[in-house]
Order: C-alpha cells, then sequence, then structure tokens
C-alpha cells in the first residue's frame, strides 16, 4: 500500500503483527478478542489489576463476552492482560480505548487519553500505527494526541501512524457485534488512513474510511446527539401525554406504522450509559468555544434530566391515591443497569431514581440479576431475590430496566401497584389495574 512501510503491510495481511488495546472495558475488551480470534497475537493493557487478573484466567466479565469464547484464546497465547505499559515496544498497532467521561463542571474530562498518550509517546517506535477509540470532541487526536507523539522526533505518515475510529459497540445487543458492526476510520495524513483500513480489515466486515480524524470525531458525536435529541422529544411528548390523559405507548405504536418519514424512539426514566448522556455534551462544549450556542442539544439535555425526578414525582402521586405517603413507603427497583441486558450503571437514571427517593424517606430495595452490588452515595446496596415474600412487601414496584430474563409475569401476580417505566408489561397492561405505564 502506497506510502505505509511494506514490512507492517505483509505482517498485518499474515497476522504476525502484534496488537494491543488499551483499556479492558465494555469496548476494549470485544475489540481484543476480534483480533485474537483472527490469529492476531492481543495483548490488552489496562490499569485494573483484578479486569487483568480475571482476562488472564480465561474469565469473562462483561455479558457480550462468553467465556467459552475467551478462554480458548487465552490458553493459546492469542490473548492476555498487562498492566505494564513497556509492552507497547512490542507492538505493530495500538488501539486507545478508554473512559472520556465529564467532570462536575459538565466539561470533558480526557485525562484517560492524555494519560494513555503519555504512555504510548514514551514507547513509540517506527513504523507503530496508533488508533484512538474513545468518543471524544473534534479536534483532539489533532491537537492532543498528536504533538505529544511527534515531540519524540518520528514524523507522522512517515515514521508512526495515527487515526481514530469511534466505536460503535452496543452492549447487549444480540443482532451486531464489535465484528458485523460497520467501522468508521481516518487518519491524520493519507497514509495514516490506508494504514487504519488495513488494520482494521483485517477483522471488521465492513470498513468506511472518511477524509480527516475531525470528521471521524464528529460522526460519533452525530450518532449519539441525534439520539439524545430524539429521546428528549419524546420525553416530553410523554410529559404531555400524562397531562392530556393520553398513552403515549399507544401512540408511538400507531404512528410507526407509518412506512416513511418516522422512525420510533421511546421514552423511559432517564439517559444511562456512557455514551449518550455524555457524548452530545462534548460537542456542545466544542460548539461554545467557537461561539455558537447548540441549543438543541442543550433543551434535549434539560428535558432528559427531569426524567428521573418525574418518575418520582409519579410514585409519590400513585401512592398518595391509594392513601399511601412517600415517606416510609417501601419500593422495590426492578434494574439498576443503564440498559436491558447490560451490567454497566454508568449515569444509570436507577441510581438517580433511587437517591431521591432515599432522600425522601422511601425505603428501598432493588433487584438486578446482572447487578449483585450496587455502590451508591456512600451505600452498598445488595440486589434482592425476585420472589413472592419481596414483592407483596413493596408498597411500589417500579421498573426502571427492562432485563429480559425478569420474570414479569411474577411481578404482576404478586405486586400490589407496578410503576413501569419501560413498557415492558405492555401485553399485561389490559388485564390488570396495578400496572400503571410511564
Amino acid at each position: 500500500m502506497r506510502g505505509l512501510p511494506p514490512r507492517l503491510v505483509q505482517r498485518i495481511r499474515k497476522r504476525a503483527a502484534r496488537v494491543g488495546v488499551i483499556g479492558l472495558g465494555y469496548v476494549g475488551l470485544p475489540l481484543a478478542v476480534e483480533y485474537a480470534k483472527r490469529g492476531f497475537r492481543t495483548v490488552g493493557i489496562d490499569t485494573d489489576g483484578a479486569r487483568v487478573a480475571q482476562l488472564n484466567r480465561g474469565r469473562s466479565y462483561i455479558p457480550d463476552i462468553r467465556q467459552e469464547e475467551l478462554r480458548p484464546l487465552v490458553r493459546q497465547g492469542l490473548l492476555r492482560g498487562t498492566t505494564r505499559y513497556e509492552v507497547l515496544r512490542e507492538l505493530d498497532a495500538v488501539m486507545i480505548c478508554v473512559p472520556t467521561p465529564l467532570r462536575k463542571t459538565r466539561d470533558p474530562d480526557i485525562s484517560y487519553i492524555v494519560a494513555a498518550t503519555e504512555q504510548l509517546a514514551r514507547h513509540l517506535h517506527r513504523h507503530q500505527i496508533i488508533s484512538l477509540e474513545s468518543t471524544t470532541y473534534p479536534g483532539t487526536t489533532r491537537e492532543v494526541i498528536l504533538p505529544k507523539l511527534q515531540e519524540t522526533g518520528l514524523k507522522v505518515g512517515r515514521d508512526f501512524f495515527l487515526g481514530f475510529s469511534p466505536e460503535r459497540i452496543d452492549p447487549g445487543n444480540p443482532d451486531y457485534s464489535t465484528s458485523t458492526i460497520p467501522k468508521v476510520v481516518s487518519g491524520v495524513t493519507p497514509a495514516c488512513g490506508r494504514a487504519m483500513e488495513l488494520l482494521y480489515r483485517q477483522a471488521i466486515q465492513t470498513v468506511i474510511r472518511v477524509s480527516s480524524t475531525d470528521v471521524a470525531e464528529m460522526v460519533k458525536l452525530l450518532e449519539n446527539t441525534f439520539r439524545s435529541v430524539n429521546i428528549g422529544l419524546v420525553n416530553e411528548l410523554a410529559l404531555m401525554c400524562h397531562r392530556l390523559g393520553v398513552d403515549v405507548w399507544e401512540v408511538i405504536e400507531a404512528a410507526k406504522s407509518k412506512p416513511f418519514g418516522f422512525m420510533p424512539f421511546y421514552p423511559g426514566p432517564g439517559l444511562g450509559g456512557h455514551c449518550i448522556p455524555v457524548d452530545p455534551l462534548y460537542l456542545s462544549w466544542k460548539a461554545k468555544i467557537h461561539g455558537f450556542e447548540p441549543r438543541f442539544i442543550e433543551l434535549s439535555a434539560q428535558v432528559n434530566g427531569q426524567m428521573p425526578e418525574h418518575v418520582v414525582e409519579r410514585v409519590g402521586g400513585l401512592l398518595n391515591r391509594r392513601g399511601k405517603a412517600l415517606k416510609g413507603a417501601r419500593i422495590l427497583l426492578l434494574g439498576v443497569a443503564y440498559k436491558r441486558d447490560v451490567s454497566d450503571t454508568r449515569e444509570s437514571p436507577a441510581v438517580e431514581i433511587l437517591q431521591s427517593l432515599r432522600a425522601r424517606g422511601c425505603l428501598v430495595q432493588y433487584h438486578d440479576p446482572y447487578v449483585p452490588l450496587l455502590r451508591t452515595d456512600g451505600l452498598t446496596l445488595r440486589s434482592v431475590p425476585l420472589n413472592r415474600r419481596v414483592l407483596q412487601a413493596a408498597d411500589c414496584v417500579l421498573i426502571v430496566t427492562d432485563h429480559r430474563i425478569m420474570d414479569h409475569s411474577q411481578v404482576v401476580r404478586h405486586a400490589r401497584l407496578v410503576f413501569d417505566t419501560r413498557n415492558a408489561l405492555r401485553k399485561l397492561r389490559n388485564r390488570s389495574r396495578k400496572i400503571v405505564p410511564l
């Protein structure tokens, strides 16, 4: 390939190249597994020693990665984990998959990217490919990573190859995996773009190359801002429908029968996870720096952010109509993960709802088969079993996360009152007056 070292191209095509992934979370571990499955000797680097130890024992800590899939790769020496960054010296390609949270001031926190870049600069060598996958604001690859790596004296596009490829993983989605979700790639220079395309084509079915890293960084932010804004719209519609006495779920179901010009989005108790509540604010921050006021983004964040409190107020109103005060009420939360069929509680609206209910004097328990232990607000809570005794003891059962493995029919049989924020009981609603939808 034009502009790329022939030996590097040959090593990648023959799958003799050594691949590294910095960050072994929901993005990094599946990516490392994909390269190992295709015969690349792959190493995952993480500061969490316990996570690394689990990987090296062949134990998966992420629901999307099956134990039977992981263990043979570890046994064959195709995949291993380490906490030592010195291994970077031995690698032909490195992908950065570290968290990019928000600060308390709601500004981007790219400290994990900076820390990874500093380690890369320390161990960078000629003919190495570096790819950033962590979601961030447009310009990060060029403005933050590139200058630090060029301080080594190596020249981008000749001595090393730098690019950005946004992660698009959807935890808990059985239909799309790391290898089947189309991959957008980009490079700081044309040669960098070709190197990125060559690298990712080895493990991903469809690779789409764009003209610059700024474009690729914006792609991810557009995808999640699109979702955030549309969820904000439908959440506002849900608030409106509640005031009007209209079933918002029936409205959406009928509207989506239109075969063009409409895409269904669904209301809920609030946004969760690392991406959708965070990514639009990265874009908003960058836009404001350039003197642009992103009104849609700010408004949707405001609407989505008020949903947990709306849920708590609805619970209070439902109990009040049954002659029960919110203070002292026993509330059972079903699901504290941010979405269905995952164990991730980052930015989960359930946590905010739980804290708000406790602040109002409620006795709150939760059940989540994926989250046996929840640490929040200085407390450590354990998931309670979902059985007849627990359900009957609750003044209100609040469905926040609709895990598929939960027995919702059992919930309806034994609960006194069920507030369903996910429409999980849509098929049972007509049979029981105790079910109240969002």
